[in-house]
């Protein structure tokens, strides 16, 4: 926290981190984003460089799409970032981690990053927004699934997002590795 004097009057700016691969960016993560800049000063939506599973985009390719769909509210930004996401929080300032809640398994698992990162770095509180029903269904692997098979996304992702989903697509080819099959090709 970085602490400003106002005419006397001590005041708190509080910035959180929204970490995560997005891969791509969709309307879920630009509505938790924009839910905290409500709350929080500054936002940074934090773009992980290498996440242990396949990605579609390269950091640099994230990170612009991220830029791009928040682009207009002054107080998101999207920076990348490697190593351990406290640590991160840590080197530059930020004292909240701002994380989303869809289906029940997403508790679990937050529950217990939340946990970890306290037994890391105590001072780092984790808030968690309960998404919009009307994106409960949205995580990137189903939309990068739904693009890969020449889905309709446009009700997902901003226009930017799903114009680099179907040139990327394009270029991989039907026998594409990326997008491990599921249910959505019964």
């Amino acid at each position: 926290f970085k602490s400003h004097i106002f005419e006397g009057i001590q005041t708190m700016t509080i910035r959180a981190l929204f970490p995560g691969t997005f891969d791509p960016i969709h309307y879920g993560h630009m509505d938790i984003a924009r839910r905290a800049a409500r709350i929080f000063d500054e936002v940074i939506i934090a773009v992980y460089d290498r996440p242990l599973k396949s990605l579609v985009f390269t950091p640099e390719e994230r990170i612009a799409m991220a830029r791009q769909a928040v682009e207009g509210n002054p107080k998101i930004s999207v920076m990348g970032y490697s190593g351990l996401t406290v640590h991160f929080c840590q080197k530059i300032g930020v004292g909240v981690i701002v994380r989303g809640l869809r289906v029940f398994s997403d508790f679990e698992y937050e529950f217990r990053m939340a946990l970890a990162n306290n037994r890391l770095v105590p001072e780092i509180e984790v808030i968690s927004f309960i998404t919009h029903e009307e994106h409960t269904f949205l995580s990137s692997s189903t939309v990068r699934e739904i693009a890969s098979l020449g889905g309709d996304v446009s009700s997902m992702v901003p226009a930017h997002v799903e114009a680099a989903l179907k040139e990327r697509f394009t270029e991989l080819g039907p026998s594409q590795q990326i997008v491990p099959p599921t249910s959505m090709r019964d």
